[in-house]
C-alpha cells in the first residue's frame, strides 16, 4: 500500500479513539449537543481544510500535472480573496439567523452549499476557469451561513458565569481541528496522489457526513428548543416587496455571483474591506453608545481585541499560502526516513492542538477555580509573542540549511510554537465574544469577530506576495551573478535569449535544452551534454496505477540533467540515493542551489520582520492590559 495511505489509516484510527476518549471523559460535564455539534464542525472543518491544503498547490501546478499553472502573485491573490470572502459573508449568515431563520436553518443552509461547492471543483478540473471560481463562490456563502451560528449555537447552552464555558469551547476547538489534522492527510493524499480533483470530491463527501450529522442530532432533540428560530420575529419585511423568506435564497444567488466576479478580480476585495471595516465597526459603536456604561464598555473591548486579533490571524493564515508553497520549494521533507507530502505539513498545526487543547482547557478551569485566570489581554499577548517566536525558530533553520532547503524540523517547530500561540487566543476569543455580547447581536458579534479572518486572508495576500519567487529575477540579481558556479553556463544563461526563457519554463528545463547545450558547446571551453534517467523508486510506484495516472507518473519518473560530456550518465534507471550522488557535481547543481538559496533567503527575511512585529504587538496588549481589564467588567 502506498505509504501516504498507510499514514492516513493509522491517523484515522488514532483520531477515532481520541474522540471516543474525549467523548466518555467529559460525558458527565458537558451537554450531549457539545459533543453531537463537535462532530458536525469536525467533519465541516474536514472538508474546508481538506479543500484548502489542495488550492495552493493546484493553482500553482502545471497544466500536465492537472492545475492551472498561475504564477505565484495570481494564486495569492485568489486564495486570499476567497479566504477573506469565507469569513466576510459571516456578518451576512449571523444577520438572516438572529432576524429570519435560526441557528439551524442557517447551519442546514450553510452545509448543504459547501458541499455543492466542493462537488463543483471535483467536476470543473483544469479545463474550465469559470466554474473553479463559481465552486470556490458556493463555498464562501456556504461558510457565511454555517460558521458564525455553529459557534454561536454551542454559547446557548451555558448560562453568562458557567465556568465549564472555555473548556467547552477549547474541545469544541479541539474537534475543529480534529478534522483539519485528518484533511490534509486524506484529501491531501488522495490530491496529489491521485488527482487534485479526487481531493475536492473526498472534502465534500466529508461535508455531506457533517450535514447528516447535524439533521440526525437535530432529529433526536439533543438541541432541546435552540437555534429553531430567531430570538425576535420580524414582522415587516427587510427588503420592501419580497418576503424575509425568500430574502436568505435569493440572496444566496447574489453573493455567488458577486462572489466568483470578486474572486477574479481579487484587488477590489482590499477596498471593499477597509470601507466595509469602517462601517461596522462605526456602526457597532454607535450602538454601543446607545446602551449602559457595562454594555458599552464590552463592546469597547471587542474593537480593542478585533485589532490584535486581525494581526495574529494575517500572519498565522500564511500557513496556506507562502508557508504552504515555501514548503514545496524550501524544506527537504524528509523527517524520520520518510518523505512527507506538503500537505502533510498543515496537519502539524491541528494535531498539536488535539495533544495540547485538552491541556489548556484544565489549565483554565484550574486556574479559574483559584481565582488565578488571566485575563483575555493577556492570554492575546502571549499567542502573539509564541507567534513571533515561531517565525523567528524558522530563521533558525537557515543556518542549517543545505542547496537553499532548510531541515523539516524546523517547519514542525514553527506550528508548534503557533498552535500553542493559537491555544491561547483562538477559541478564548470565540468564547469571549459570546460573553461579552449582549443577547440581541450575539450572531451579529460573532460574524464581525470573523470579520478579522476576513482582513487577515486579504492582508496576507500582500504579505505572501513578498515571498513570491521568480527564477528570472533572482538570475538578473548581483547576488546570482557573483555566486561561484560554472562561468560558461552562468554566461550563457544570463543572455537575453535564455533569461526570456524562463518567463515560462522552469530553470531545470532551459538547462537541459537543447539550444543551451549548443550554445555552451560553442565556447569550446569544454563539452556539455544531457543525461536522462528513470528513478526506480517513481517507476515502482506508477505501477500501483491505471491509466492517464500512470502515463503522468511514468513521465515523471524520468529526470534530465546536464553534465560534462566525459561524465555523460549512461545508467538506465538509478535510485533517489544514487541520483543524489550522480547529480551532485553537475554544473546544472549549482545554478539550481544557488536560486533555491536566494529564494530561501527572501523568504526568510520577510518571516523574521513578521516575527518582530507580532512580538511588538503581544507586548503591547500587556502593557495596556489592565484597562482592558476593567472595562470587561468582571468578565475574563
Amino acid at each position: 500500500m502506498n505509504p501516504d495511505y498507510q499514514l492516513m489509516l493509522i491517523a484515522w484510527a488514532g483520531v477515532a479513539a481520541w474522540v471516543a476518549f474525549v467523548i466518555f471523559s467529559n460525558r458527565k460535564i458537558h451537554p450531549k449537543a457539545l459533543f453531537a455539534l463537535f462532530m458536525v464542525e469536525l467533519w465541516e472543518r474536514f472538508s474546508y481544510y481538506g479543500m484548502r491544503a489542495l488550492l495552493i498547490l493546484y493553482m500553482t501546478a502545471s497544466v500536465i500535472d492537472g492545475g492551472f499553472a498561475f504564477d505565484d502573485a495570481k494564486a495569492y491573490g485568489i486564495y486570499g480573496a476567497y479566504g477573506a470572502l469565507v469569513y466576510l459573508t459571516p456578518l451576512i449568515g449571523g444577520f438572516f439567523a438572529d432576524k429570519l431563520v435560526g441557528f439551524r436553518k442557517a447551519i442546514v443552509w450553510g452545509a448543504v452549499l459547501m458541499a455543492i461547492g466542493q462537488f463543483t471543483l471535483f467536476l470543473s478540473g483544469n479545463a474550465n476557469e469559470v466554474s473553479f471560481y463559481i465552486g470556490l463562490a458556493v463555498l464562501v456563502v456556504g461558510n457565511g451561513f454555517f460558521k458564525p451560528n455553529i459557534s454561536s449555537m454551542i454559547g446557548r447552552f451555558y448560562e453568562e458565569g458557567d465556568k465549564r464555558r472555555d473548556g467547552a469551547f477549547t474541545l469544541f476547538y479541539m474537534g475543529i481541528n480534529m478534522g483539519a489534522f485528518l484533511a490534509p492527510l486524506t484529501c491531501g493524499a488522495i490530491g496529489e496522489n491521485e488527482g487534485w480533483q479526487y481531493g475536492f470530491l473526498t472534502a465534500g463527501i466529508g461535508m455531506v457526513i457533517g450535514y447528516l450529522v447535524f439533521v440526525w442530532g437535530s432529529r433526536q432533540g439533543i438541541y432541546e428548543d435552540v437555534g429553531n428560530g430567531p430570538d425576535v420575529e420580524l414582522e415587516k419585511p427587510i427588503i420592501p416587496g419580497l418576503s424575509n423568506k425568500l430574502l436568505p435564497a435569493v440572496s444566496t444567488v447574489i453573493m455567488i455571483i458577486l462572489g466568483s466576479t470578486l474572486i477574479v478580480y481579487n484587488d477590489i476585495v482590499d477596498v471593499i474591506l477597509v470601507v466595509l471595516a469602517i462601517l461596522v465597526i462605526g456602526y457597532l459603536l454607535y450602538e454601543a453608545g446607545k446602551m449602559e456604561l457595562q454594555a458599552k464598555q464590552r463592546i469597547w473591548v471587542v474593537v480593542v481585541l478585533l485589532f490584535f486579533t486581525t494581526v495574529f490571524w494575517t500572519f498565522f493564515e500564511l500557513a496556506g499560502s507562502a508557508l504552504s508553497l515555501f514548503t514545496a520549494r524550501n524544506v527537504d521533507r524528509s523527517l524520520f526516513g520518510y518523505e512527507i507530502k506538503t500537505t502533510f505539513f498543515q496537519s502539524f498545526n491541528p494535531l498539536f492542538i488535539m495533544l495540547f487543547a485538552p491541556i489548556f482547557s484544565w489549565i483554565w478551569i484550574k486556574l479559574s477555580n483559584a481565582n488565578k485566570e488571566p485575563a483575555a489581554p493577556y492570554k492575546f499577548g502571549m499567542g502573539l509573542l509564541l507567534l513571533g517566536l515561531g517565525f523567528l525558530a524558522l530563521n533558525l533553520g537557515g543556518a542549517s540549511a543545505s542547496a537553499g532547503m532548510i531541515p523539516a524540523i524546523f517547519m514542525v517547530l514553527l506550528y508548534l510554537l503557533h498552535t500553542i500561540g493559537e491555544l491561547t487566543l483562538s477559541p478564548v476569543g470565540l468564547s469571549l465574544v459570546t460573553k461579552l455580547s449582549p443577547r440581541h447581536m450575539v450572531g451579529f458579534l460573532m460574524g464581525i469577530w470573523l470579520l478579522s479572518s476576513s482582513l487577515a486572508h486579504q492582508g496576507g495576500k500582500h504579505i505572501a506576495k513578498l515571498t513570491t519567487v521568480n527564477e528570472k529575477t533572482i538570475v538578473q540579481s548581483d547576488a546570482f551573478k557573483t555566486s561561484e558556479m560554472d562561468e560558461d553556463v552562468k554566461t550563457v544563461l544570463l543572455t537575453k535569449k535564455f533569461t526570456d526563457k524562463l518567463d515560462d519554463n522552469s530553470i531545470e528545463s532551459v538547462l537541459t535544452d537543447s539550444s543551451f547545450i549548443a550554445e555552451l558547446n560553442l565556447k569550446g571551453n569544454k563539452t556539455y551534454s544531457k543525461s536522462s534517467v528513470y528513478v526506480k523508486e517513481a517507476l515502482e510506484e506508477a505501477e500501483s496505477y491505471k491509466g492517464s495516472k500512470k502515463e503522468k507518473m511514468l513521465k515523471a519518473a524520468s529526470v534530465s540533467f546536464i553534465t560534462y560530456e566525459d561524465n555523460t550518465i549512461t545508467a538506465d534507471t538509478v535510485s533517489q540515493s544514487e541520483l543524489k550522488k550522480l547529480t551532485e557535481n553537475t554544473p546544472g547543481t549549482a545554478v539550481i542551489n544557488s536560486i533555491r538559496s536566494e529564494s530561501l533567503n527572501k523568504g526568510l527575511s520577510v518571516f523574521e520582520m513578521l516575527g518582530f512585529i507580532a512580538m511588538a504587538c503581544g507586548l503591547i496588549l500587556f502593557l495596556i492590559g489592565k484597562p482592558i481589564k476593567k472595562w470587561m467588567h468582571g468578565i475574563n
